[in-house]
């Protein structure tokens, strides 16, 4: 007889709903994301353990690639063509790098030569995204990084001296407003756009359909709001505050189309779309377990798909001494 059997049905509940630290969309009780956002003015602590496995996001990874909204680097490509006092390479910030996904589907999509610039809180992340980085923009230029352990709530116009582009993957749902505000002031203050891609919708499809899917997706919405954070209400609040500061925004749909071929996937984001439901829904425990062997089996026999909806969003500030 297993553990989860001879603790009855409590035991079996908590098994079938663990997740693995820092996998899916939630990891540990109170763990945050990958960059440090409102702790104290010291450096981040050397010996604190990552926020994210990196295996977590590297499985992401190339459904993240699928999910970014190809349509907005038109609109993009014309206000780097554009820059005011445009010399050498462009200068790219990427926020909460984790792995450098963002730039390896980034860099070989723009011309020119580029300067990227990785911030995040996890040194080993720096690392891995720094020795991952793609060498070549599209048209053969060369390509170069450094990396910075970066605070957002500390994020100032001064910090994007210089800067061509700002950009970051699933990160303003973990934002509060008022750090939201602070990224914003920053990006407007220097007057460079902004390319901040998969923020969560706060929808989700499950096909086939169950009764338990809309509160399952309920429960985690909450979970996402927890504490101040945003969560699905990111992409409007921010999309708020650029135009409150006259930038011009777009904003364009990106989810996740998941099928048999994204199982390995699939079955991890379960684990933390229920896993964080119930959490913030003790009550469903019993039946959240259920559901979710349900849904594991039939993600197991290639029968499930799912959608989960994300937004890109694309801000144009006024370039310093310029107009949008």
């Amino acid at each position: 007889m297993d553990a989860a059997r001879s603790g009855g049905p409590a035991a079996a509940a908590d098994s079938v709903l663990s997740v693995v630290a820092g996998a899916g969309p939630v990891g540990r009780p109170g763990e945050r994301a990958t960059v440090r956002l409102r702790d104290s003015d010291s450096d981040p602590d050397p010996d604190e353990p990552p926020r994210y496995a990196p295996e977590w996001l590297q499985l992401r990874e190339p459904a993240d690639a699928a999910a970014r909204a190809q349509d907005l680097l038109d609109p993009l490509r014309i206000r780097l063509t554009n820059l005011p006092g445009r010399t050498g390479a462009l200068a790219v910030h990427d926020l909460g790098c984790g792995t450098g996904s963002m730039g390896r589907w980034l860099a070989p999509r723009l011309d020119g030569a580029q300067h990227w610039v990785l911030h995040d809180r996890d040194p080993y992340l720096l690392h891995f995204a720094a020795a991952a980085s793609p060498r070549s923009a599209a048209d053969g230029s060369r390509v170069t990084v450094e990396t910075r352990r970066a605070d957002v709530a500390r994020l100032t116009p001064e910090a994007l001296g210089g800067a061509s582009l700002v950009t970051a993957s699933a990160l303003l749902d973990v934002l509060t407003r008022e750090e939201v505000g602070t990224l914003v002031d920053a990006c407007t203050g220097a007057g460079c756009p902004a390319l901040l891609t998969l923020s969560v919708a706060g929808r989700v499809e499950l096909t086939p359909a169950d009764p338990l899917d809309a509160e399952i997706a309920e429960a985690f919405n909450d979970h996402q709001r927890r504490a101040g954070l945003l969560g699905p209400d990111a992409v409007t609040a921010t999309c708020e505050a650029f135009a409150a500061r006259g930038a011009a925004v777009r904003v364009h749909p990106s989810p996740w189309r998941l099928g048999p071929e994204q199982a390995a996937l699939t079955e991890q984001w379960l684990r933390g779309w229920v896993g964080a439901a119930v959490e913030q829904r003790p009550a469903l425990r019993d039946r959240a377990a259920r559901y979710l062997r349900a849904r594991l089996a039939a993600c197991a026999a290639g029968e499930l798909r799912v959608m989960v909806h994300h937004s890109d969003l694309l801000a144009l500030p006024r370039p310093r001494g310029g107009t949008t």
